[in-house]
C-alpha cells in the first residue's frame, strides 16, 4: 500500500489524534446504538431525512460565516455517516466505519497519481493545473468503471439545479460546451422565448418542457460565469425570507396584515426592506 505520510499542516491535527477522536465517537456510537431506544431503531431509510438535513445546515453555516457553528454542523455531518456505518456493519453483507475510511482513502490515493504516484515528483508526468487534475480524475474514474458515461457519475438524487450544473460541467469536460457566457446569454434568451411560444400556445406540456430548458440554460450561465447556482438561488431565497418578514413586522407594528395591503403598499414597503439592508451593509 502507497504511504501517504506528510507533515501536518498548520492548524491540523496532532499525529493519531483524529484518528482517536474518530474512534471515540465510533464507541460513543455503538453505545448509543445499543442503549438509546430511538437509535436503536433506526434504518438507513429513517436517516435519510437527517443526512440530507444536516448538509444543509452547514451550507448555511458556512453561509453565515459562523466558524464555530460551522464546526459544530460538520460533526452532526460526521455523526450521521458514522451511524449510517454502523447500521451498515449489522447486516449480513455490510461495512463498517473503518471500511468507509480506507475505502475513501485508497480511491483518492488512486485518483491522485500526480501526489501519491511513483513518478508524482517527475515533472511533465502528471497534471499541473486544477483543470487538468479534473480531467484526470475523470478518466480514472471512467477506467474503473468499464468506460461508462461521462454522466453516469452524477448522482439522479441531487437537487434538480445542482445536478444541472454537474451535467454541465462533466459534459464540457469532453469539450461540449459553449465559449463563454455570452453565447449562454443568447441562449437563455432564444429558450425564453420558446416558452413565451408555448405560453401562448397552451399546451402545458410544452409550457414545462420549454420551462425546464430555460432553467437548464440559466444554470450552465451560472456555470459559466464561475457561480453555483444552487448557492445562488438558496442566498436569494434567504434574501426574499428576510425582506418579507420585514414587511410583516412592519406592516405588524401598524396593526395590519399583508392580505389588507395594495400592490402598491407592498411594494413600496418591499424597497423599503432593501434600503434597510443596504443601510445595514453601508
Amino acid at each position: 500500500m502507497t504511504s501517504v505520510a506528510s507533515q501536518p499542516a498548520p492548524g491540523a491535527a496532532a499525529p493519531g489524534e483524529a484518528g482517536e477522536a474518530f474512534e471515540e465517537l465510533c464507541r460513543v456510537m455503538d453505545r448509543l446504538r445499543t442503549g438509546c431506544p430511538w437509535d436503536r431503531v433506526q434504518t438507513h431509510e429513517t436517516l435519510k431525512p437527517y443526512l440530507l438535513e444536516e448538509t444543509y445546515e452547514v451550507l448555511h453555516a458556512m453561509d453565515a460565516g459562523d466558524v464555530a457553528a460551522h464546526r459544530e454542523e460538520l460533526g452532526d455531518l460526521l455523526f450521521q455517516v458514522v451511524f449510517h456505518a454502523r447500521v451498515a456493519s449489522e447486516q449480513e453483507d455490510g461495512f463498517n466505519a473503518a471500511e468507509v475510511c480506507r475505502g475513501i482513502r485508497d480511491k483518492l490515493v488512486r485518483r491522485h497519481p500526480h501526489v501519491f504516484g511513483a513518478d508524482a515528483a517527475r515533472e511533465g508526468m502528471h497534471p499541473t493545473t486544477a483543470a487538468g487534475v479534473l480531467n484526470k480524475w475523470e478518466q480514472l474514474k471512467r477506467a474503473e468503471r468499464g468506460g461508462a458515461s461521462i454522466l453516469s457519475g452524477v448522482p439522479p438524487a441531487l437537487p434538480a439545479l445542482l445536478r444541472a450544473q454537474r451535467v454541465g460541467e462533466k459534459a464540457a469536460r469532453v469539450g461540449f460546451d459553449w465559449k463563454d457566457a455570452h453565447q449562454v446569454i443568447a441562449k437563455v434568451r432564444e429558450e425564453l422565448a420558446e416558452l413565451e411560444q408555448a405560453m401562448a400556445a397552451g399546451v402545458a406540456d410544452e409550457v414545462r418542457h420549454e420551462l425546464g430548458d430555460l432553467l437548464f440554460a440559466t444554470v450552465q450561465l451560472a456555470r459559466l460565469l464561475q457561480q453555483s447556482a444552487e448557492d445562488a438561488l438558496r442566498l436569494t431565497i434567504e434574501r426574499f425570507t428576510r425582506r418579507f418578514m420585514f414587511m410583516e413586522d412592519a406592516l405588524r407594528s401598524q396593526g395590519r396584515t399583508p392580505e389588507q395591503c395594495t400592490m402598491d403598499e407592498l411594494n413600496a414597503l418591499w424597497d423599503r426592506a432593501k434600503a434597510a439592508e443596504r443601510a445595514a451593509k453601508a
